[in-house]
């Protein structure tokens, strides 16, 4: 059953940390290679916690 939920989840965390480091790009005005730079790490470390997560809950 938690493996079900992560599955479902996971997107929602991701949109909202997507939107949170739009406005925090936005905010400090940023270029485009540095908002691709923010992005990306924020999204691999994100998707390691999720997977990390996922295994120690569901085995």
């Amino acid at each position: 059953m938690a493996g079900y939920l992560f599955v479902f989840l996971a997107p929602v965390f991701l949109y909202v940390f997507n939107s949170l480091t739009y406005k925090l790009c936005d905010k400090k005005n940023l270029s485009s290679k540095q908002e691709d730079s923010v992005y990306r790490t924020i999204n691999v470390s994100i998707t390691i916690l999720l997977i990390s997560s996922y295994i120690s809950n569901v085995f």
